[in-house]
């Protein structure tokens, strides 16, 4: 007889270890029989201990959480639902957020005290089904590291649209900063209607876009997010405003200054209608919007990553995100150059030597985070290296079988392991090393 787990598990398993997941069993079955089962799926990558039920009861507190804080994957087996219990609430003193699969009636308890209560929809009971936060509908484990996934992407796009909507208040504010500290000298370099045109009309389509981004590269590699650490991020603001923000003000102020400046204009000269200069204080407005939706498209794609390059995500893989770029530039063609606009949004029409004026703002904005995420990359290692590098891990010798030496490790000689697992002499032996050498590094880490 035999129940293989599904093919999808060990990838699945393979996916949760990069990302940071330690997988333990909790079973009622016999521990051999969940260690090989555990084995085929790749549990146990950094060294699995068993654990049965008689043991869990005459183990104390400290003593379980030092078991669970070395690192091993346990396979609790003989286990009672009140064992359950018992290793959530350890594991959550810890600090570790913890989600607990399960689906009988008695698992209920354990599926509400979890940070995640994981309960089966085909084969779960109602009980188990009221008590957890995420019901499987197709009882499988690859959907949990899925709704991981799944999940993260979405935190990051959270994260991507608030960097693009703090990035371009920025070239709105700092205009009438300017005409408040110049005490007049300057014209407000934008008008209201001006703003509402950037809020309502280019910037809404292209921030939603950013909600449907793919997945960055790497995502599943990186460690859990501290549990305490805010969606907003001190980072998040300083490549918004100090950055991405900064040099979006500074072009868009450029680019009004030139425009009043070569139509003669002096601080202090009217502007106001009726004046000499209004016409051209109306064009250097316009080149003050129009600079504002230009860097709010290249900052639409410099937001779409926060480490990677451009190019790892491809320029066009996000649909929606042109067709909202194509509509913001369709919208500011009309604004611009529709008479009946004109007098809506206080803009006027501009001459070729304006719109070359703008037309780098794009690349100038695009091009400096992509020099900043390079320096980030330089200088950092990639997600989850870090952690990666700092677990205890002793490479396993060619020709053992792991199962092997998780019995080794509880004490089984290596004659009894060639008998039962038709290992050769020298593997039984090599595993039996094996199991010491973890032992022992083990013991070193604690």
């Amino acid at each position: 007889m035999a129940d293989p787990p599904r093919p999808e598990v060990a990838d699945a398993i393979r996916r949760a270890h990069a990302a940071g997941i330690t997988v333990h069993v909790v079973t009622g079955d016999n521990g051999l029989t969940a260690a090989a089962v555990a084995e085929q799926v790749g549990i146990g990558h950094r060294g699995m201990r068993i654990v049965t039920g008689t043991e869990l009861d005459t183990t104390g507190d400290e003593s379980l959480d030092a078991l669970l804080a070395r690192g091993e994957e346990v396979i609790f087996a003989l286990t009672s639902p009140e064992a359950k219990l018992r290793i959530a609430d350890a594991l959550r003193a810890e600090g570790h957020t913890v989600a607990m699969a399960g689906d009988g009636v008695n698992d209920a308890p354990a599926l509400r005290r979890a940070d995640i209560g994981v309960a089966m929809g085909r084969s779960g009971t109602d009980v188990a089904r009221e008590a957890a936060t995420m019901v499987l509908t197709d009882d499988n484990f690859a959907t949990i590291v899925a709704a991981v996934e799944a999940g993260r992407r979405t935190y990051d796009n959270i994260r991507k649209f608030i960097v693009y909507i703090f990035a371009h208040a920025v070239p709105e504010v700092v205009p009438f900063l300017v005409f408040a500290l110049a005490g007049g000298a300057i014209p407000l370099p934008l008008t209201v209607m001006q703003i509402l045109a950037v809020d309502l009309g280019t910037d809404t389509l292209p921030a939603l876009a950013l909600g449907r981004e793919r997945a960055e590269p790497g995502l599943m590699d990186r460690p859990p997010r501290p549990r305490g650490e805010h969606i907003i991020r001190p980072a998040m603001l300083a490549r918004a405003w100090g950055f991405l923000g900064l040099i979006s003000g500074a072009l868009v102020l450029t680019g009004y200054f030139l425009t009043l400046t070569a139509g003669g204009w002096h601080p202090g000269d009217a502007t106001g209608a009726g004046s000499a200069l209004h016409s051209t204080y109306q064009q250097a407005t316009t080149v003050t919007w129009l600079g504002i939706v230009a860097c709010q498209i290249c900052t639409a794609f410099a937001a779409r990553t926060e480490r990677a390059p451009l190019r790892a995500l491809g320029p066009f893989s996000n649909p929606h995100l042109l067709g909202g770029i194509a509509f913001s530039l369709v919208f500011a063609a009309a604004i611009v150059y529709l008479p009946p606009l004109h007098r809506v949004f206080g803009t006027a029409a501009l001459t070729p030597a304006q719109l070359a004026l703008v037309a780098p703002f794009p690349l100038i904005v695009w091009g400096a985070d992509e020099m900043r995420r390079a320096l980030v990359r330089r200088r950092t290692p990639p997600p989850g290296a870090a952690a990666r590098s700092t677990r205890p891990h002793t490479a396993e010798p060619a020709g053992h079988h792991q199962l092997a030496v998780l019995l080794a490790r509880h004490g089984w000689p290596a004659h009894h392991l060639t008998h039962t697992l038709g290992l050769t002499e020298r593997a039984a032996a090599e595993s039996v090393a094996h199991a010491r050498r973890i032992a022992a590094d083990h013991r070193r880490h604690s």
